[in-house]
């Protein structure tokens, strides 16, 4: 069979849109020979006789205030990126913590109420009797919840004094650190 193959796409359904198949074409014996058309020669084809030029128009005056704006606000924006990139593991782990205090308060342990209630008034009474002192402010009322906590939770409290007591240690010993090598700088300037 002399012809040619012609590539067809049939035009129907959805899921036969891209369904293809062949159909083979022959020339009719008594039909006279005919010259093939040329890609190129088709107007559909047909390519633009002058050459394009890409143009770049000139900025406008409010084009160039944005640009200008944009410029001068980019540190502060990316300032506030970095600190929000920072800022917000923290934040979702605040958030996961008052979920997780929400639930354990909905499924409370029996006496923890009443006990709260305890070390709360413990708070209140130290602060009515801190009253005219700003340190005793500081002291009492920490000190007075510490205290009634500790008699509900007393393995709690031995944990929390150790490890209290070893940081106070250790910024205390710092902080002697730093006196000491100040005292040493200042004293050496003064006898040389």
């Amino acid at each position: 069979m002399a012809g040619r193959v012609v590539i067809q796409r049939s035009v129907g359904p959805a899921s036969l849109s891209l369904l293809t198949f062949k159909v083979y074409a022959s020339p009719k014996k008594d039909s006279p020979h005919k010259t093939s058309v040329k890609v190129n020669e088709l107007s559909l084809y047909s390519v633009p006789e002058s050459p394009s030029k890409y143009v770049d128009e000139p900025r406008t005056q409010l084009e160039e205030s944005i640009s200008h704006i944009r410029h001068y606000c980019e540190p502060y924006t990316s300032w506030c990126q970095e600190m929000y990139s920072q800022t917000k593991p923290k934040m979702q782990s605040l958030v996961q913590w008052g979920l997780d205090s929400y639930e354990y308060l909905q499924n409370a342990p029996p006496g923890f109420f009443p006990r709260l209630g305890v070390i709360g008034f413990a708070g209140i009474l130290g602060l009515l009797l801190a009253r005219g002192s700003k340190i005793k402010k500081l002291v009492y009322p920490p000190g007075f919840m510490g205290l009634a906590a500790s008699l509900y939770y007393p393995q709690q409290a031995i944990v929390f004094v150790q490890v209290s007591g070893e940081k106070l240690y250790d910024w205390g010993l710092r902080g002697y650190i730093v006196v000491e090598d100040l005292w040493k700088e200042n004293f050496q300037k003064l006898h040389s």
